[in-house]
């Protein structure tokens, strides 16, 4: 037996696996599962069925945890001082994005968390973390948690997430509460006689819902949706493209144990109180980048013509002298040409500035562009 084909057996799958196969589609290896990077519509239609209408992603591999204490102050305090955010004051039914950071200000790994909107919830943080990251993550956290807090791992659990300006409306036909609930909010809800969990959120720069159930469950709630005309299945390929418009980092690539939430254009994560206390890992560096700026940015970065630059290429300044590198990078479907991100020195991250990029020994021309690429699209309530 062949040593790719033992590393095909270590391989987990998530709940959605046999539909994944019927649906026709193409499994690769990703973070230790084996997942679906295309179905026969084919990369560059799936990108464009969920800017148009709604696309279905399964997301299982992610990493789903419960935070527990015996009230919110004490599990949030014990929560705040691993992260940068503010999640003292983060309200029931509220969601917000954070970090977890090492003691040079690097990012462990990025984050979303939770707080039930049960009262009988409290103490409980909802937790969803990075595939590829969930066993350190969670070592990392239990390392550092008090003894009256526990971290309990749900591998129960299946994740999948809808998104696209038809989300709202396909979620309401089974769950009538989904299209009520705000940007970043989040509850228990019913869809279509299935317990679950919502949130409206995503990682596309679409409206859009992350919908965690029991992993029992999720085959019969992904029929479901896939039953609506307006949703297809949709595979890594266009969750990666989505996300390099809208501007999201994707962690191990954007940003890393290396990178500082400062440099990553990441400071709007943290609140005004936790800027100015710190007692967070890191914070020392992060509190000097903030106020003498970082030595390097996060940048767009759009290539001329249509050749798109890969991660790993060298940007160079008009002169010739080195000043950054390219962290992801490919073809925006809605864009519609070539696009990326990257690290530059901060005196050449200025929008317009040009570039040149060394693609195979050449330099071809580029420029600093804002982020997103694409206009985000999230749900706000009036």
């Amino acid at each position: 037996m062949t040593n790719e084909a033992n590393a095909s057996e270590t391989l987990k799958r998530t709940p959605l696996f046999a539909l994944h196969e019927e649906l026709g589609g193409k499994m690769v290896p990703f973070a230790g599962y084996e997942m679906p990077v295309q179905y026969p519509l084919g990369v560059l239609k799936e990108h464009l069925h969920t800017r148009a209408k709604a696309g279905l992603f399964d997301v299982s591999h992610m990493g789903q945890a419960d935070l527990i204490g015996p009230d919110h102050e004490t599990t949030a305090a014990a929560l705040e001082a691993l992260v940068p955010g503010e999640i003292a004051k983060l309200g029931p039914g509220r969601q917000r994005y954070t970090m977890l950071l090492n003691e040079e200000g690097g990012i462990v790994d990025d984050l979303m968390v939770t707080r039930p909107v049960s009262g009988e919830d409290d103490g409980r943080l909802m937790l969803v973390v990075n595939a590829a990251c969930k066993v350190e993550d969670y070592a990392h956290m239990q390392a550092h948690l008090p003894d009256n807090v526990q971290l309990e791992p749900l591998e129960d659990r299946a994740l999948l997430a809808l998104q696209g300006p038809a989300a709202a409306a396909v979620m309401g036909r089974w769950c009538p509460q989904a299209p009520e609930l705000g940007f970043m909010r989040a509850s228990s809800a019913e869809f279509d006689g299935i317990d679950c969990h919502i949130s409206r959120s995503g990682y596309t720069g679409e409206d859009g819902y992350e919908i965690s159930v029991a992993a029992g469950k999720a085959e019969q709630l992904a029929r479901t949706l896939l039953s609506h005309d307006d949703v297809e299945a949709i595979g890594l390929g266009a969750r990666d493209s989505l996300r390099l418009e809208a501007g999201l980092c994707l962690y191990g690539h954007d940003i890393d144990e290396t990178t500082s939430p400062v440099e990553a254009g990441l400071v709007w994560s943290i609140a005004k109180r936790r800027r100015e206390e710190g007692g967070f890992p890191g914070a020392a560096r992060i509190m000097r980048e903030l106020r003498d700026g970082p030595g390097r940015l996060r940048v767009g970065i759009e290539p001329e013509g249509k050749a798109p630059a890969r991660e790993g290429t060298e940007v160079r300044d008009e002169s010739g002298a080195s000043i950054g590198r390219i962290t992801s990078g490919g073809f925006g479907p809605s864009a519609d040409g070539p696009i990326a991100m990257g690290y530059v020195q901060s005196a050449h991250a200025k929008p317009g500035t040009g570039v040149a990029l060394m693609v195979r020994g050449s330099a071809r021309p580029a420029r600093i562009v804002e982020l997103p690429f694409i206009q985000h699209r999230y749900f706000r309530k009036k």
